[in-house]
């Protein structure tokens, strides 16, 4: 989380049984009757005709053409001829979270470059006084909102590799929970130590900042939370530092845990590392519970 202090988607089968169907097209009406021999014979007879069994064909591959069409666009055609709506296309999948959540953080992003300046800072971005002023909402707003490119580009590379890998392992909608519940911790850490911070003094000490003004922004307690979650899950893999460097994940963990911890204590003025610890405090906790089979 960065800390600012500036303005930011019939089929008509005629059964080769002794079994003759009358199908009504877009109803589940449907009439069995059964013939004689002789009966047989005059429906053989009657489908003899050249005429007739020409139109006959005709219609036969228009219902196989609009039942292909049926299925392509998520329709399963059942035995009884009734299109039924594939539910199960409806659920989206770990990617489909991954690339939601990102565009969501890309849109807000673009949102800086058009929209009024004091409407972002009041409704995208986290603060003690926005909160005391009714903007609770802030506390998720805030972690997709971000204004500098690296900032966002370096939070959106962790969510979608580690945001991908926890999506197809715990299932998309675990994958959207935890962003929303490693917000909200990200948030909650933030507020509580500017809430009882001391004024930061600036430069020479001519000024200072009321820690309850000092606002913040970004996603980075929410990937915190995917990320360190990922690497409590699998401390053995392999990350790659800058997509370059193979380093155990265990390592990498570590070593975030522990630069977070130094910034807070250090009072970082551009960097919350409370923000950041209190999605790895999200983390650890959905950590626990998936480890007592509470998942």
């Amino acid at each position: 989380m960065q800390k600012l202090y500036l303005p930011y988607k019939l089929l008509s089968q005629i059964p080769v049984k002794h079994i003759c169907k009358s199908i009504v097209v877009g109803s589940i009406t449907q009439t069995t009757l059964k013939h004689s021999f002789n009966s047989w014979r005059s429906y053989h007879g009657f489908l003899a005709n050249a005429h007739l069994r020409n139109q006959s064909k005709k219609f036969i591959d228009h219902v196989l053409f609009m039942r292909s069409q049926l299925q392509r666009r998520g329709y399963q055609v059942h035995r009884y001829n009734t299109p039924r709506y594939n539910w199960r296309s409806s659920i989206p999948t770990a990617d489909n979270v991954v690339l939601g959540l990102i565009s969501a953080n890309v849109a807000v992003f673009m949102l800086w470059r058009y929209l009024d300046t004091s409407f972002m800072r009041k409704h995208f971005m986290i603060s003690v006084e926005n909160v005391r002023n009714g903007r609770v909402h802030t506390m998720i707003t805030s972690a997709f909102s971000h204004i500098d490119v690296g900032h966002l580009l370096s939070n959106m590379i962790g969510l979608y590799f580690f945001g991908s890998s926890i999506g197809r392992y715990l299932g998309p909608e675990f994958l959207l929970k935890l962003y929303l519940a490693g917000a909200l911790g990200g948030s909650i850490f933030y507020l509580v130590q500017h809430a009882f911070m001391s004024p930061i003094s600036k430069g020479s000490g001519m000024w200072y900042e009321d820690p309850k003004k000092v606002e913040g922004l970004g996603a980075s307690g929410a990937v915190n939370a995917i990320l360190l979650l990922d690497i409590f899950l699998f401390p053995t893999k392999v990350i790659y530092l800058w997509l370059v460097i193979p380093v155990p994940a265990f390592l990498v963990g570590a070593f975030i845990i522990g630069t977070d911890l130094k910034r807070m204590t250090e009072k970082d003025s551009r960097v919350s590392g409370a923000g950041h610890l209190g999605g790895a405090a999200v983390a650890v906790l959905a950590w626990a519970r998936i480890r007592r089979g509470r998942f």
